[in-house]
């Protein structure tokens, strides 16, 4: 956990570097926020990453081991796996609110001071890292508990692997006491991350002195969504015509080739049509799954005396292991990793969500206008929602082929989906066993994965808040002079010609 927190740090300043600089330099403006390369290494879950670094680095190249636990040249690749992704997911979003930090009227006020841009940048980080702590937190539990699935390819006799072994075998102590310790870091992590947070804002959380993160601006435009949909698209258009389920040991762990694109498995089955029929089962339940606990998140967000403890609580149960509760409960079926998902994945949604309304309910523009006399309903219906929204749903959009992994990791386990269904993660499961000799039956549906996942980060872009007319309507240079300061301007008084202390009877009304 301590090497995966290492990477996950230096991956998460690599991603928002750009961000930083271009903040730095007031040159912020009209940019388009991370790039490709960020928005698919940040929705590759740490099943993929450790499949294909297995794959590729460990089988193929022969750099590093793949297999075992016996060293520190032993740990690279798993703190890889683990620390990748989350560290990507960290800095895209905090990519994300950097902008904001930026535009606040300390920033140029300090740029106009000469002081130097470190310090700045370091201000801007302050001021946006405590809308991120609480989801830091739940990535320190997950490292620790949650990494089941990358300490079965790696072989590696983690807490996690020992807990779904205890309950595989129903050996109780081993897994009350393994539950009991992830609880409690649960419960640790949480209540640092929270004091963090208040630390870092300092006394202006307090007072209701904070300018927002969030603002109002057009939906970012450009191709890259089209490009990787498209080529999503194509996939699943020329595969769907395809038997997923038609056998030919003849022609078992072949190639790609005209006849087969992408090659086929270990029963001669084509690797293209099991991806594309994979895919709308695949997708559907991951894009369900996503809505009910964005849905979820925000609600339980809106109560953060609630859905702290109990985001703290979920989060220290792994997916696994909610899998095998849902099944002891429910029974083993088609749902079983769907409810497994669905009860842990709202979690990190629900506590971004209370995150931002804490920092936003102390902005200066809410407290005016409480002043004002708005009530409750009008200030969560005009100014909170809009302001929250947009950054949430854009981490769910983040998190969606995270879901579709989770579901995938159940299938790997042996809690999923079952042969012979064309599922993407129980092809990535099936074929692991014959990465060395035929690794396009892993990278197969590992392409498919990133392709989802950069459609979803890229497409995200659009979610912004709606700029307003008046907002959009240019304000005027120089002021004007002479005659036409009696002019009236739009969404401006008029002016009061003063004579001998006496109002003009045209100028009564």
């Amino acid at each position: 956990m301590t090497v995966a927190a290492l990477v996950a740090a230096v991956t998460a300043a690599a991603v928002c570097a750009r961000t930083l600089w271009l903040g730095t330099h007031r040159r912020l403006a009209g940019r388009r926020r991370g790039g490709g390369g960020a928005a698919v290494l940040a929705t590759l879950p740490e099943f993929l990453t450790g499949s294909v670094l297995a794959t590729v680095i460990g089988v193929q190249l022969g750099w590093l081991p793949a297999l075992g636990w016996y060293g520190p040249r032993w740990t690279v690749l798993p703190a890889l796996a683990l620390g990748l992704p989350a560290g990507a997911v960290l800095g895209r979003l905090l990519a994300d609110l950097l902008p904001g930090a930026f535009a606040e009227p300390w920033a140029p006020a300090a740029a106009a001071r000469g002081i130097p841009g470190r310090r700045i940048a370091r201000q801007a980080l302050r001021r946006c890292v405590p809308g991120l702590l609480p989801n830091i937190g739940l990535f320190a539990v997950g490292l620790t508990g949650g990494s089941v699935a990358v300490e079965q390819i790696f072989d590696i006799p983690g807490l996690g692997r020992t807990l779904l072994e205890s309950a595989l075998a129903q050996d109780l102590p081993v897994l009350q006491t393994g539950v009991l310790v992830l609880l409690a870091l649960a419960a640790v992590t949480g209540l640092a991350a929270r004091t963090g947070a208040r630390l870092l804002t300092g006394p202006a959380l307090r007072d209701g002195a904070l300018p927002t993160l969030h603002r109002r601006a057009a939906p970012a435009r450009g191709v890259a969504p089209l490009v990787y949909g498209g080529l999503l698209l194509a996939v699943v258009a020329a595969g769907l015509p395809r038997n997923p389920l038609a056998l030919d040991t003849g022609e078992r762990l072949r190639a790609p080739s005209r006849a087969h694109p992408f090659g086929t498995d270990a029963l001669g089955r084509d690797v293209l049509a099991r991806v594309a029929h994979g895919a709308l089962d695949t997708l559907a339940l991951a894009v369900a799954i996503s809505a009910v606990c964005l849905v979820a998140g925000v609600l339980l967000g809106l109560l953060p005396r609630l859905s702290g403890p109990l985001a703290d609580t979920v989060n220290a149960v792994p997916p696994v292991l909610a899998g095998l509760l849902v099944t002891a409960v429910a029974g083993s079926g088609t749902a079983t990793p769907a409810l497994a998902v669905t009860a842990v994945a709202w979690a990190p949604l629900a506590l971004h969500t209370a995150a931002l309304l804490r920092q936003e309910r102390a902005t200066l523009h809410l407290t005016a206008t409480r002043a004002l006399g708005a009530g409750r309903r009008h200030l969560l219906r005009r100014a909170l929602l809009p302001a929250v929204l947009p950054p949430v749903t854009r981490h769910a959009l983040l998190r969606l082929p995270g879901t579709a992994l989770a579901l995938a990791s159940l299938g790997f386990l042996g809690l999923g989906a079952q042969p012979p269904s064309p599922e993407w993660g129980l092809l990535l499961a099936e074929n692991q066993p014959y990465a060395e000799r035929a690794p396009w039956a892993v990278l197969a549906p590992a392409a498919a994965l990133a392709l989802l996942g950069a459609l979803a980060v890229t497409a995200a872009g659009g979610i912004r808040l709606r700029r307003r007319r008046a907002d959009d309507r240019p304000t005027p240079k120089e002021p004007p002079t002479g005659p036409a300061l009696l002019q009236p301007v739009p969404g401006r008084p008029v002016p009061v010609a003063r004579t001998g202390g006496r109002t003009p009877a045209s100028r009564t009304r």
